[in-house]
């Protein structure tokens, strides 16, 4: 499945990405324009960085769990991957101000 239209990026590749990443380091905090980066990518219009932000939350969390890291580990660096999420899942208003009407 395509996540980025403007970079053509899949899932697929992401996932491929954080896990070299998380190879490299397990407990680093991968953000997407830090993964964009490891890919040699950019972010353009950005509007995939949500659903980048959720396969790396999943991605990280099924990874500890293969490697059977301890529970009390893994809970804060999850918070913090919630934290990002909810940072990027924000309410998108293209620029406008508040009182902007389209007629």
């Amino acid at each position: 499945m395509i996540t980025c239209h403007c970079n053509i990026i899949t899932e697929k590749e992401i996932i491929q990405a954080i896990n070299v990443m998380l190879d490299e380091d397990c407990w680093q905090l991968i953000v997407p324009v830090k993964l964009y980066h490891a890919m040699e990518k950019r972010g353009k219009c950005c509007r995939c960085f949500p659903n980048v932000v959720d396969i790396i939350i999943r991605t990280t969390d099924e990874y500890h769990t293969r490697f059977n890291w301890p529970e009390e580990d893994r809970i804060p660096h999850r918070l913090k991957l919630l934290e990002l999420r909810n940072h990027y899942a924000g309410e998108f208003n293209e620029g406008r101000q508040s009182g902007h009407r389209a007629a």
